[in-house]
C-alpha cells in the first residue's frame, strides 16, 4: 500500500454502534390504589428530549428521554421517566456533520428501544401501554437549531 492509500484509509469516516442500554427508568403512581378505580379517561403528556456527551476522543453517548405523564383532572395516575443511551463511535466526519449526526441519525437508532421500554414498563405497572409515536427526529433538531439561532441574534 502507498502512503496515500494508507493515509486515506486512516481518515475514512467511521460510524459504528458501541451499544444501547436503559440508562435509567423510573415508575411513580401517587395516588394508587384509589386512582385506579376511576373510570375517566386521564390526559396523557409526553415530553421528549435528546442530549449527546463525548464519552472519549471518537466516543459519544447520545441518549433520548421520555416522559409520560397521565393524569385525571390534578391527579397523576402514572409518570414514567425513561432514558434509553446509546454508545457511538464517531470519526473523520467533518464539523458540520457531527451535530445532525448526534441530532437524527443517532437518536433515530436508540428510540426504537427507549419506545419499547416505556410501553413495558407502563405495561407491567398494570395500565394498557402507552404508543409513543414515531419522532422525525429531523424536524426537531431544525426546530432546535433554528430556536438557538434566533437567541443568539437577540
Amino acid at each position: 500500500m502507498t502512503d496515500t492509500a494508507v493515509n486515506a484509509e486512516a481518515q475514512a469516516p467511521i460510524f459504528q454502534i458501541q451499544r444501547v442500554y436503559l440508562k435509567e427508568a423510573s415508575l411513580e403512581q401517587p395516588n394508587s390504589p384509589g386512582i385506579l378505580l376511576d373510570q375517566q379517561q386521564p390526559s396523557v403528556d409526553i415530553q421528549l428530549g435528546v442530549e449527546a456527551t463525548p464519552v472519549a476522543e471518537g466516543v459519544f453517548e447520545v441518549c433520548v428521554t421520555a416522559t409520560v405523564h397521565t393524569k385525571i383532572g390534578d391527579k397523576t395516575v402514572f409518570l414514567v421517566e425513561c432514558k434509553q443511551g446509546g454508545i457511538f463511535e464517531i470519526r473523520n466526519l467533518p464539523d458540520d456533520q457531527m451535530g445532525p449526526i448526534m441530532g437524527i441519525a443517532c437518536p433515530q437508532i436508540v428510540y426504537p428501544y427507549l419506545r419499547g421500554n416505556v410501553a413495558d414498563l407502563i405495561n407491567r405497572a398494570g395500565f394498557p401501554p402507552v404508543h409513543m409515536a414515531e419522532i422525525n427526529f429531523q424536524a426537531m433538531f431544525e426546530a432546535q437549531q433554528a430556536q438557538q439561532a434566533s437567541s443568539l441574534a437577540q
